[in-house]
C-alpha cells in the first residue's frame, strides 16, 4: 500500500506541473512577442536575475540562451547590490524572475536598473506586484498551486518559469534564423554538435521496429500496429516496399470524433497519401531544420525509388527518451 501511495504522489506532482505549463499557453500574447522583439533589437546582452529557486531557473535560461545564439549573463541580486551592477549598461535588457514579484533582495536591484536605463522584462506570478509595476514587459507565469502539499515549495511555479524561458529561447532562435552551422559553432565539442554532424541514416529506426503494414490491411489491424509500436503512426507500403501512405493516432482520434466506423474498411481507404519523407544521407542538423519548417517531429526515410528504409524522430536525433504522438502528413 505504501508503494502505491508513493507512485500516486509522484504522478500527482507531474500532473499538477504539466497542467501549470498547459495553462501558460493561453497567456502567450503581445507581451511575449514584445519581449522577443526587444531582445532581438538590443545591442547588448540579456542580464537575468533572480534568487533561490528563481535564480537557479535563471541560470538555466542563461545557458539555453547562450547556446542558441543570444548573449546572456546571470546577475545574483545580492552580488549586484555590492558592485556587480557595474556589468549592466543601458544597452542591455534585464530579465527578472520572481513568482511573488516582491522578493526583498530583488526590488533594490530593479530600481537601480531603472536608473541605469536598461529595459526590464519580468517573469512573475503576480501582475500587481512591485516587479510587475516597474517592468516594461510583464510575462504572466502564475500557477494555481504548487505541487507541494503545503503549497509552499516552489515546484509548479519554478517549472512554469523554466518552460516560458525555453519558449523565449526558441522563439529568439527562430527570429534570429539560427541555423545548422550555428549549432556546430556553439556546440563544437559537445554531444549535440557531434550528433548533428551525423546523417539520418545513422539515427533512423529500421527493420522490425518500423510501424508498418502492407496495403490492403484492415484498419483495425493497422491501429493495433500503431499501439504495438507506440510511436504514434503506421506506414503503409506495397509488395515492393514502396511507401504509399501513413495513418497517425491523431487521424484515428479525429475519425472517431466524427463517428466514422472502421468496420470492414482497409487502410488504403483512410490513409494519408504522400507522407513527409527524407533521404538517409541528409545530416541530422538539416533534418531538424526541415522538421521546424514543416512543423513536424518525424520523417519517413526513403531511397530514390521511394522504398521505405526506416523513420527518424526528433527524439532519435537528440537522444531518444520516449515516444510521442506525431503527424507526418
Amino acid at each position: 500500500m505504501k508503494k502505491q501511495n508513493i507512485i500516486k504522489r509522484a504522478k500527482d506532482v507531474l500532473k499538477i506541473e504539466a497542467q501549470s505549463i498547459l495553462r501558460l499557453i493561453d497567456r502567450i500574447d503581445s507581451n511575449f512577442s514584445l519581449a522577443v522583439d526587444l531582445i532581438c533589437k538590443s545591442k547588448g546582452r540579456v542580464i537575468i536575475t533572480g534568487i533561490g529557486k528563481s535564480g537557479l531557473i535563471g541560470r538555466k535560461i542563461v545557458a539555453t540562451l547562450t547556446s542558441t545564439g543570444t548573449q546572456a549573463l546571470f546577475l545574483h541580486p545580492v552580488e549586484g547590490l555590492h558592485g556587480d551592477l557595474g556589468i549592466v549598461t543601458k544597452e542591455d535588457i534585464l530579465l527578472a524572475i520572481s513568482n511573488s514579484g516582491e522578493t526583498r533582495e530583488l526590488v533594490p536591484v530593479i530600481k537601480s536598473i531603472r536608473h541605469i536605463g536598461a529595459p526590464i522584462i519580468s517573469f512573475t506570478g503576480d501582475l500587481s506586484s512591485t516587479l510587475a509595476r516597474v517592468s516594461d514587459v510583464v510575462i504572466d507565469v502564475s500557477v494555481e498551486k504548487e505541487a507541494c502539499p503545503f503549497n509552499l515549495v516552489p515546484t509548479s511555479s519554478s517549472t512554469a518559469a523554466l518552460a516560458i524561458g525555453d519558449a523565449l529561447a526558441i522563439a529568439l532562435l527562430a527570429e534570429k534564423q539560427f541555423k545548422e552551422k550555428d549549432f556546430y559553432k556553439f556546440h563544437p565539442g559537445g554531444n549535440l554538435g557531434t550528433r548533428l554532424r551525423e546523417t539520418v541514416g545513422d539515427a533512423m529506426i529500421t527493420g522490425k521496429k518500423i510501424p508498418r503494414v502492407p496495403a490492403g490491411t484492415s484498419v483495425r489491424k493497422a491501429i493495433r500496429e500503431i499501439n504495438n509500436k507506440n510511436v504514434g503512426f503506421v506506414l503503409i507500403t506495397d509488395k515492393k516496399n514502396k511507401l504509399l501512405g501513413i495513418l497517425t493516432d491523431g487521424d484515428v482520434r479525429r475519425m472517431i470524433g466524427k463517428g466514422i466506423s472502421f468496420d470492414g474498411k482497409i487502410i488504403d481507404e483512410i490513409m494519408t497519401r504522400k507522407p513527409k519523407t527524407i533521404d538517409e544521407k541528409i545530416s541530422l542538423a538539416q533534418a531538424m531544420e526541415m522538421m521546424q519548417k514543416s512543423e513536424i517531429t518525424s520523417f519517413a526515410v526513403v531511397n530514390e525509388k521511394k522504398e521505405l528504409k526506416g523513420y527518424v524522430h526528433l527524439h532519435d536525433i537528440l537522444g531518444r527518451g520516449g515516444s510521442v504522438s506525431i503527424s507526418l502528413a
